[in-house]
């Protein structure tokens, strides 16, 4: 993805990665030492407690010594006492060993010359029996001591222990400690920015260093113009579910709700749409049609490393282009009608004059208005039933192509479309009706073909089906009339005939037996279009096979008011069959 130099320019900061990197090194960082911090205070609480019990337990232990009893009822009791204390105070690793009497003048102290003075500290709670720890300044400095009383056999306090160990000695064993939580720590740190780096880096190469503001604008533009092109946009993942749907393709494909997440089999759409969605393979322009619209669609694979990641969906609104080539179609067989009559006026009006220079008047004249009654009754009949200019030249042009094409076009008597022009749009009549004659002319002669050359094949219309082989010229007839709220449309044919139990599949698109394409466009489309059509008036069509093939449309000239603005989406095929002649019905 290529940015735009004005999108490029606003991003001089710190790139996405760069920024998450500082902060993750932030972070461990805050964390290695908030650690560090908590588990030096633990390692000094610990190293107190330590301490404390220490002193105690080597104070309660030379209290209750037979030998330090025995040494204070002697008239030098330092002199027993001295070494056997120090022997104790360097087997315990304590730093001071002191045992007084109860006035608290020492007989026992690291030092020598402090024998005989009075000890430094509390001794209250030891003369009252107890035996107690205290953190106290004495002549060694700061240091965690505990003092204990020292009993005779009358229970009466006759001396104390001291024992201690320095502050300076609890520190120098914290510090010991302290080097292996630091080097724990600055590995934990160095661990931490080491993977934030690898997390940033791959950061970066998915968001190309693209900074925080650079990347928040190109959403904003990207949002934007998703939102307001009016072509729509799907993107599938690679199990078909939609990750992206812009307002337009929801619009076309008529979605109600949120479809992200969903998978597009499940979105109502036709199968054939879906198909060509999911397509592993590029589709170009095809042509969709579905219950309101004419859609052109075109899929792109996208794969990434080989590997498939999904598709790329756009979509065109076809509806009023196909319309109007409708029209343009009906206008060009107009035209070419009128070109054919004038050349046939033309050889007409010579055989006319000719007849005159013969000197036969008479017969130019019974010649001139025989041809002249048949196609005036034909245009008065046709313009007199339906008011419609269009579906009026329509009508008359499929005549005059028809005739052309060696069909006799027939257009019945009774034919009215009176009350129709305010509920149908013309331009929808002239879809159906203009369709249907076409369908019917191309099965028409190949019926005529088919039983010329005595064999069975495939109607241009349906199935492959048995055809009569009666000597028939190809016909095709048209009828309408209005009456009990609605429109019918008949159009009949002599070809080989319609199978009706596949009377829903052949209004979907690309339901054909034709093998190329014409220079109409791509084939199987017309009846898709009629079926779109009658669907859009919430009509049915009427399929029927009787030598040939009948076509019924029927179409509500009454709007209902509960189905007004709606769509009408065809569920199951309520076709039946019966028998005799064969006859479905769909609910198109």
């Amino acid at each position: 993805m290529r940015r735009t130099g004005m999108m490029a320019g606003s991003g001089k900061g710190w790139s996405m990665a760069r920024q998450l990197l500082v902060l993750q090194a932030a972070i461990v960082g805050l964390l290695v030492v908030a650690g560090a911090v908590l588990a030096y205070m633990d390692s000094q609480r610990a190293a107190d407690v330590q301490a404390r019990h220490t002193v105690t337990v080597v104070a309660l232990t030379l209290a209750d010594a037979p030998s330090v009893r025995g040494a204070l009822s002697s008239p030098d009791p330092s002199k027993a006492l001295q070494p056997y204390a120090e022997r104790v105070r360097h087997d315990t690793d304590v730093d001071f060993i002191t045992i007084m009497n109860p006035q608290g003048i020492r007989y026992t102290h690291p030092n020598p010359s402090r024998i005989g003075q009075h000890f430094v500290g509390n001794m209250a709670p030891a003369l009252a029996g107890r035996t107690f720890s205290e953190t106290y300044t004495g002549t060694l400095g700061p240091s965690v001591r505990t003092v204990t009383p020292v009993f005779d056999d009358a229970d009466r306090v006759v001396a104390l222990v001291a024992v201690g160990i320095t502050i300076r000695t609890i520190s120098a064993e914290l510090r010991e400690r302290l080097v292996p939580l630091i080097a724990v720590a600055l590995a934990v740190l160095a661990l931490g920015i080491g993977g934030s780096s690898l997390v940033s880096a791959r950061l970066r190469r998915q968001t190309r260093g693209v900074a925080p503001g650079e990347l928040r604008g190109m959403f904003d533009y990207y949002e934007a113009i998703l939102h307001a092109v009016r072509e729509g946009l799907v993107l599938l993942d690679g199990d078909g579910r939609v990750v992206l749907c812009n307002d337009a393709a929801r619009e076309l494909l008529d979605l109600r709700g949120e479809p992200q997440g969903e998978e597009a089999g499940r979105l109502g759409l036709p199968a054939e749409l879906v198909g060509a969605m999911n397509s592993a393979d590029p589709r170009s322009d095809e042509i969709h049609v579905g219950d309101t619209r004419v859609l052109v669609v075109n899929t792109a694979p996208v794969r990434s490393r080989d590997r498939a990641m999904g598709n790329v969906v756009t979509l065109r609104d076809h509806t009023e282009l196909q319309a109007l080539l409708g029209e343009l179609d009906t206008v060009r067989g107009f035209a070419e009608s009128l070109r054919s009559q004038a050349h046939e006026a033309a050889n007409r009006l010579h055989t006319v004059v000719s007849l005159v220079e013969l000197d036969r008047p008479d017969q130019a004249v019974e010649f001139a208005t025989a041809e002249l009654r048949t196609a005036q009754r034909l245009t008065d009949r046709v313009v007199g039933a339906v008011r419609e200019p269009v579906l009026a030249a329509l009508l008359l042009g499929k005549s005059t192509e028809a005739a052309e094409r060696g069909v006799d076009l027939a257009v019945a008597d009774d034919i009215t479309i009176e009350g129709a022009e305010g509920a149908i749009e013309p331009r929808d009549l002239v879809t159906i009706l203009g369709n249907l004659i076409d369908n019917a002319v191309d099965a028409a002669i190949e019926g005529a073909a088919i039983e010329g050359a005595g064999t069975e094949g495939a109607g241009k219309q349906g199935t492959a089906i048995e055809g009569t082989a009666e000597d028939r010229p190809p016909r095709v007839t048209v009828t309408a009339r209005t009456g009990a709220g609605e429109l019918v449309i008949e159009v009949s044919d002599t070809g080989p005939g319609l199978d009706p139990a596949r009377a829903q599949e052949m209004f979907r698109r690309g339901w054909t037996t034709k093998t190329a394409e014409g220079p109409a466009g791509p084939r199987g489309l017309g009846l898709a279009l009629v079926g779109q059509a009658v669907r859009r008036y919430r009509g049915t069509i009427e399929v029927e096979r009787d030598g040939g093939a009948l076509l019924r449309v029927r179409l509500p000239v009454v709007v209902d008011p509960e189905g007004a603005g709606e769509p009408y989406n065809a569920g199951e095929p309520k076709g039946r069959q019966t028998g005799g002649r064969g006859k479905g019905r769909t609910g198109l």
